[in-house]
């Protein structure tokens, strides 16, 4: 009998919670959380996509209407429902897990993963996008560099982490 090839399609760790993937934004959270919530056939939930159904309206419309202190408030409450909620992957936002109440959250209900990309790469996936309203700047790269320096600390948080170029 020949053993069984470890391919992505055969997943060798079960999922018995909620797995939270955080990173900064580009570091591929959406697509990735994708093909794993195909793999383990559960639903995947864009922690964004939820946040702009509940203010009607895209990220950077409710970041200028209502300021990102108030942006903040809100995205927790909807990451503690989401964690509440039934089993699934979650994609979060870029500055979710810089909540205490979010991280304490995701820790006691689900299994966080921190897409520790290289800055380069959080670069080239971002470059161009309109719709993440922190980079909507004259040097998008730099305010990247910034964010990923002072959001790391929380992002080591983490369970686990997959490092990437």
């Amino acid at each position: 009998m020949s053993e069984p090839k470890d391919t992505l399609l055969h997943f060798p760790y079960p999922l018995n919670r909620t797995l939270v993937l955080v990173g900064m934004m580009g570091s591929g959270k959406s697509s990735i959380g994708r093909r794993l919530a195909r793999i383990y056939s559960v639903p995947f939930v864009d922690g964004d996509q939820e946040i702009e159904k509940a203010g009607g309206g895209d990220i950077c419309y409710l970041f200028e209407r209502y300021g990102e202190q108030d942006f903040r408030r809100a995205e927790e409450r909807i990451m503690t429902r989401l964690l509440n909620g039934k089993k699934c992957i979650l994609a979060s936002g870029g500055g979710a897990f810089l909540s205490e109440t979010t991280r304490k959250n995701i820790k006691e209900k689900a299994v966080s993963v921190f897409l520790d990309a290289h800055v380069d790469t959080i670069i080239r996936n971002t470059a161009g996008r309109t719709h993440r309203p922190l980079l909507n700047v004259d040097e998008p790269q730099e305010v990247i560099r910034v964010l990923l320096e002072k959001r790391r600390p929380f992002y080591e948080e983490a369970d686990l982490r997959i490092t990437y170029k």
